[in-house]
């Protein structure tokens, strides 16, 4: 784990789960199509419930969501669909497990399409992360007009569990935002980072 050189966004502290993955992963800005994938799944199965409860089912997703293989996910049929409702270490809702197999199958589309899915997420921001300078957890938004013109478009070419909302949450985790309040350790750290 990073050395802290300094105070931790609000929202992390008090979990080690939570200050591991704030410290190491969170706001990381990331062009890898395999990992993009894992946080589309982890993302949509977030809908309505905490992000330290799809954290502490993270593993259990790897091994149910064949290492977030999108090639061997998109395949997955009605008999992998009730297996996965029957798997207790995920959460077993019909309709996340359904998004979550025919977004892998759009987004093997969008890959082939622009080169990489990376390419596609990025093109908005011409592959430029976008430095916040937040005091405070309270000013940070939920949604953005680019958040609403990303999951639009996803959204027209049939994606699921991925409106506005979960949108920023995913161009936050993926570093395409650095929503680190500004005197966090990783705030600067983060915006150091190329590509």
């Amino acid at each position: 784990m990073p050395e802290i050189k300094g105070k931790r966004c609000d929202w992390a502290n008090g979990d080690a789960l939570y200050e591991q993955y704030h410290d190491e992963e969170w706001g990381v800005p990331c062009y890898d199509d395999h990992k993009l994938f894992e946080f589309l799944i982890l993302e949509a199965a977030q809908a309505g419930l905490s992000w330290i409860t799809i954290l502490r089912k993270r593993e259990n997703y790897r091994r149910a969501f064949a290492n977030f293989d999108a090639e061997k996910v998109a395949r997955f049929n009605r008999r992998s669909i009730e297996r996965l409702m029957g798997d207790a270490g995920i959460v077993r809702n019909r309709l996340k497990i359904e998004a979550a197999i025919s977004n892998a199958k759009l987004f093997l589309e969008l890959q082939d399409s622009h080169g990489s899915f990376s390419d596609y997420l990025w093109g908005f921001i011409d592959g430029q992360p976008i430095l916040n300078h937040w005091a405070s957890l309270s000013e940070c938004p939920t949604t953005t007009a680019l958040s609403d013109t990303i999951s639009k478009d996803m959204k027209k070419r049939g994606f699921r569990f991925f409106g506005s909302t979960i949108c920023y949450a995913y161009m936050q985790a993926m570093g395409m935002v650095n929503d680190h309040v500004s005197d966090c350790f990783r705030h600067s750290k983060c915006a150091t980072l190329k590509p």
